[in-house]
């Protein structure tokens, strides 16, 4: 269903004060100036045991103006919709560049030859708009309708014996955005996401023991649609998850090892996410990121020679999937979205890039990573949709576990814990269970899987078909001083790895 932009944030008056505080930026002598007016409301309902335990519904309306003063970034942001004000924001950019280029000078050699900025070249896209993929924005139906679907849902699972607790959320965004730059980039674009989750609790009064379940459905760039029709069988999942739980209550400690695993889509993606989005981003790469946990081992030396993983591997960068949280038509800088390779037959090719970056180390163009999270924050390199890629003539998820003698299969995320350098990691999951002799034996628990990042995705014997192929993702990625959030989605087939080695966390934890 093809949705027009909210003509309530096309009623303000976006192109008069982007067009002040340029003016102003130009006239004050900037090299470069962009102009950003964001409206973003972000809403969510919280039920305990089909009851409300809070809810909320907030708007941030504000714009920004970054600049390119002297050779050095200057920003500011507003919330006064007047040009006067608009033109005092880039006026104050400018002020801050200026300041910060007496810095640099005072710095001498010390601040490197890198500290002039300079952007990669972009093509002009003038009166462009795009409008993500969804059916029903969620923020039209009543609240009522939303805090009963979940109430329904809870009431479902609490009717199960086993279950003494349920959890439910629902968190939505629509996000409108208007950029425009001295080039004569205009874009006006509109994003939906949302996030559902429930969590059945199951507690053993008479030996105190507890665990949980939680539903598998991943959040998306979608819209109502996807809690009451297409997108995700929750009928299903709501009616499997008691017996589940029941069975993991009951399940056996596994015993600590190598084993083969068969990884489902609903934990691989967030151990994409750890081990490649986050290593492949370049600005972590060449160590500008370092506070925010930490750099990354691909370094920039090695584009084109490290052995990320085996040769069945093939990873892209995407900004276009078509529901992903990370997609857009264009970044914070006014650069189109794009899809791109990352690791090529196990091998790292490419980099997640933003204009300054792709300057800085010879790329011809940004491949659009930039976004800031808010009209306050100021554009970062942030992550794409950054999926492992399905094998065309794949096997399904039954057929990779059919190849496997003595393993576990693997579902649902948990914790994990990754380093600083993104390659020594530790995950867990929702669900796990034994395989022996090709067929699914029952649940284990206390499972967690532990590798380095290139013995991990070097051991991978086998990816799956594209029938296998799920979107998953998260709505709180962190990154950057002061902190900034985005959703980011990861695409990925079941996947079959060869002898990782497997820890009993309960014995982990008594070390």
């Amino acid at each position: 269903m093809a949705h027009e932009l909210d003509q309530s944030f096309l009623a303000l008056p976006l192109r008069n004060l982007a067009d002040a505080a340029l003016s102003r930026a130009r006239e004050l002598g900037a090299q470069h100036a962009d102009f950003r007016l964001e409206r973003v409301r972000s809403a969510s309902w919280r039920l305990r045991d089909a009851r409300p335990a809070g809810s909320s519904d907030t708007t941030d309306l504000g714009y920004a103006v970054r600049v390119v003063h002297q050779g050095t970034w200057g920003f500011a942001a507003g919330v006064d919709l007047t040009t006067q004000a608009a033109a005092r924001v880039a006026e104050q950019a400018v002020a801050v560049a200026q300041l910060s280029a007496q810095v640099i000078a005072a710095a001498g050699e010390a601040a490197g030859p890198s500290a002039e900025v300079t952007l990669a070249d972009e093509p002009v896209h003038a009166d462009k708009t795009w409008v993500s993929a969804y059916g029903q924005d969620p923020f039209s139906v009543p609240a009522d309708e939303k805090g009963g679907l979940l109430a329904e849902w809870s009431e479902r699972l609490l009717r199960a014996p086993i279950v003494s607790h349920v959890d439910a959320s629902l968190l939505t965004v629509h996000e409108n955005k208007f950029y425009a730059d001295t080039a004569g980039t205009t874009t006006t674009q509109q994003r939906v996401r949302l996030h559902p989750q429930l969590t059945a609790v199951a507690v053993d009064t008479s030996s105190g023991e507890f665990d949980s379940m939680r539903t598998l459905a991943p959040p998306a760039g979608r819209g109502w649609e996807y809690l009451t029709g297409t997108g995700w069988d929750w009928d299903g999942e709501l009616a499997e998850i008691p017996e589940l739980l029941a069975e993991k209550m009951r399940a056996p400690s596994v015993e600590a090892g190598a084993y083969d695993l068969v990884v489902d889509p609903s934990n691989l993606w967030l151990t994409i996410h750890e081990s490649i989005g986050h290593a492949t981003e370049l600005d972590r790469a060449l160590g500008y990121e370092a506070a925010y946990a930490g750099t990354s081992f691909a370094t920039f030396d090695q584009l084109g020679s490290l052995k990320y993983g085996s040769e069945i591997m093939n990873v892209t960068g995407d900004r276009t999937a078509e529901h992903g949280l990370a997609t857009i038509g264009y970044d914070d800088e006014g650069v189109a979205a794009q899809s791109w390779d990352l690791i090529k037959d196990g091998t790292l090719v490419g980099y997640q890039l933003d204009r300054r970056i792709a300057k800085l180390t010879g790329f011809q163009r940004s491949n659009g990573c930039a976004y800031a999270d808010s009209p306050e924050h100021v554009p970062v390199q942030r992550m794409a949709n950054v999926s492992l890629q399905p094998d065309p003539g794949g096997l399904s998820t039954e057929d990779l576990i059919g190849g496997v003698d003595r393993g576990i299969y693997v579902v649902g995320d948990r914790s994990w814990s990754i380093d600083m350098q993104r390659y020594n990691f530790q995950f867990t999951g929702q669900r796990f269970f034994r395989i022996e002799n090709g067929r699914l034996a029952g649940q284990l628990r206390d499972v967690a899987y532990q590798a380095t990042t290139t013995d991990f995705w070097g051991s991978m014997a086998a990816v799956g078909g594209p029938q296998t192929y799920v979107l998953g993702g998260a709505f709180n990625c962190g990154k950057a001083q002061p902190g900034q959030v985005a959703a980011v989605s990861h695409g990925c087939p079941s996947a079959l790895f060869r002898g990782v080695n497997i820890l009993n966390t309960t014995q982990e934890a008594g070390r």
